[in-house]
């Protein structure tokens, strides 16, 4: 019997899935057949295939009212993609407190309220549901200039546990642990060509991570083919990061 990554028939909300790794992840899943909504804060151009919903994600009122929408308009939600998230760099010791609390709200509050509602309509589904948090590698490693966003997203990977325990067993939930990916604002984050080079030098596979392979993890969570996968935190992260000594070894630090 041939393996198949199908979402024909299923629903699926993709966070902040309009651009960078979102994007990815939402041609991934309108390539395995899926019917897919995203949203985010502000209007923008649909996704080829897709719809397009305003919604403030840390708004709970909003979550409540974007899930009910979808549900009456498309009759259920099989697959919720939480990839809204990201934090400017800033010192930890001189952010302020209402810089901290709305990291936190992003990364990690914001993905539980949409869990919550989405949870709410998976169990009363004969085949239930699939989550998928992102989550990122600063979830266990040191990060100085995003501490706040690094707890939080190690706060999102324990979630993941908790929810999936407490949800099974109808609702799968699982996070993707990302590491350094290719955007449209990979120049932001990393600098010009040459520095982006160097940093690729420093990932085992030797280069960072297209969304669509991040999409393609995603959609396999949310498949059928992980029917036995919940809980996890699953690493896409080119192998992870040289060690420091053997970047110093090689002349490359």
């Amino acid at each position: 019997m041939p393996l198949a990554l199908d979402l024909t028939g299923r629903v699926a909300l993709v966070t902040g899935g309009a651009r960078g790794i979102g994007l990815g992840i939402t041609r991934a899943l309108v390539a395995a057949g899926a019917s897919v909504v995203t949203c985010s804060r502000s209007a923008v151009e649909a996704v080829p295939g897709t719809t397009h919903r305003v919604c403030d994600v840390r708004d709970p009122a909003a979550v409540e009212e974007l899930v009910a929408s979808l549900v009456a308009s498309l009759g259920r939600l099989d697959v919720l993609v939480n990839n809204a998230g990201g934090a400017p760099a800033v010192e930890a010791a001189t952010a302020s407190p209402r810089f901290h609390e709305r990291v936190v709200g992003l990364n990690l509050l914001a993905p539980l309220q949409l869990a919550q509602a989405a949870n709410a309509v998976m169990q009363q589904q004969e085949a239930g549901g699939a989550i998928v948090n992102i989550s990122s590698v600063s979830a266990s490693r040191p990060a100085p200039t995003i501490a706040a966003y690094a707890a939080a997203k190690a706060g999102l990977d324990s979630l993941t546990a908790s929810l999936a325990m407490e949800w099974a067993p109808r609702v799968r939930v699982n996070a993707i642990d990302v590491g350094l990916c290719r955007t449209e604002q990979t120049g932001d984050h990393y600098g010009d060509d040459a520095s982006v080079a160097a940093i690729e030098h420093t990932i085992p596979l030797g280069r960072m991570a297209r969304p669509d392979e991040v999409g393609h993890v995603a959609a396999f969570l949310a498949s059928d083919l992980a029917s036995y996968v919940s809980g996890a935190s699953l690493a896409c992260h080119g192998g992870g990061e040289t060690p420091a000594f053997l970047l110093v070894q090689k002349g490359l630090a």
